[in-house]
């Protein structure tokens, strides 16, 4: 536990209880709270309860959203001095989440109701976690080089009200199929858009972070229609620099300590990459087929150590709204790659943050995004 930061968790009311949906919160952020006052309603297979809170407080943020589905000992919720910066709040979430996240992939770990499926979408086998409904326009999170759906843990859930939003592994990324074919943005968007018909979706929001970026603008370049609205988190394909030492190291590091030292160029606050973070990529780079995935993916989108694609062009022809998210402190992407972009282009660049802005500065990302695409994010 964090100093004047304490963690709210599903609790368990029983022997026989591994998960529980959020009924109904009873107090919502920025409410003082004592110990043993009524905080939130929680279902369980077979009865609802209210949860009383353990400690008393600052109610400072909902981390679960009401009607989700989570296993015991996730978080909900948070209690924080008034002190408290929001970005230290970040902070501990994140890096809660991550351990959690970590912890829940061993084999004797619990598995939420709410959790990814996989799919068969033409020749490949995604990983897809689908939640939240309505009638907003589907959004839909496409993560970056390496990564996987648990990069938006912080922002998944936070976003899905009113609408359906999807995250998912890209093809040699998490727990999909490792063929990445010849590995390029082209072939990534082209995949996006089989999953989107799959799903019948015919129009959605496209939120892409790094790679995932440059994919994002490569559909909305092949596939206009399907792109309601751009939402780029220090995209690639802005400009040719690129931090190959981190690409090659991630690609390379087979031991923790190594990839801890890689990770940590994703982030401005260095205290976010622990050992559980650095264990559950090894987990996956050892997949049968991710490395070479990985390298594929490097030598077709980073030739000669550059990013081989330039889009500023769909930029510039983009008839979509846009908007731009980039840390000012990013080590991998250099955020002067976000200059003498069109003036349609609404650009949030972030002090202090480095290249994951939606697990570094996800309270800011989550009102801007939510804003964005027409729905106002809840927030302490």
């Amino acid at each position: 536990m964090t100093p004047d930061i304490t963690p709210i968790t599903m609790p368990k009311f029983g022997l026989a209880m591994t998960e529980g949906k959020i009924a109904g919160w009873l107090v919502e952020p920025g409410t003082q709270v004592t110990a043993g006052e009524e905080l939130v309603d929680i279902e369980t297979s077979k009865i609802t309860n209210t949860f009383e809170s353990p400690v008393a407080g600052l109610l400072r943020r909902h981390v679960a959203a009401n009607g989700e589905m989570l296993p015991v000992g996730a978080l909900i919720g948070i209690v924080a001095d008034a002190a408290v910066a929001d970005t230290d709040i970040d902070a501990f979430i994140t890096r809660f989440q991550a351990d959690f996240a970590a912890a829940s992939d061993q084999p004797d770990g619990a598995e939420a109701a709410d959790e990814p499926v996989m799919m068969q979408v033409g020749a490949h086998s995604l990983r897809v976690h689908d939640r939240g409904a309505g009638d907003g326009t589907p959004l839909v999170l496409i993560h970056g080089f390496g990564g996987d759906l648990k990069n938006w843990m912080l922002n998944h859930a936070a976003l899905a009200h009113g609408r359906r939003v999807i995250a998912f592994d890209l093809p040699g990324h998490g727990g999909s199929s490792k063929d990445v074919g010849p590995g390029t943005l082209a072939f990534f968007a082209d995949v996006t858009a089989q999953l989107l018909a799959h799903l019948d979706l015919s129009r959605v929001h496209v939120m892409g972070h790094s790679l995932g970026g440059g994919i994002a603008l490569t559909l909305a370049r092949t596939r206009p229609a399907l792109v309601a609205s751009l939402t780029l988190i220090a995209p690639a394909g802005l400009g040719p620099q690129i931090n190959m030492d981190f690409i090659n190291g991630f690609i390379e590091a087979d031991r923790v300590r190594g990839l801890q030292d890689v990770l940590k160029y994703l982030v401005h606050d260095k205290s976010l990459i622990g050992r559980r973070m650095a264990d559950d990529v090894l987990r996956y780079k050892r997949l049968d087929g991710a490395e070479a995935a990985l390298r594929q993916v490097a030598e077709a989108c980073f030739p000669g150590g550059k990013q081989g694609d330039d889009l500023r062009p769909v930029l510039a022809g983009a008839d979509v709204p846009v908007t731009l998210i980039w840390g000012q402190a990013d080590e991998i992407l250099p955020v002067v790659q976000a200059d003498g972009l069109p003036g349609s282009v609404t650009r949030h660049l972030l002090p202090a943050i480095g290249h994951m802005p939606q697990l570094e500065s996800a309270t800011a990302v989550n009102e801007v995004v939510g804003a964005f695409i027409g729905h106002e994010v809840a927030t302490a």
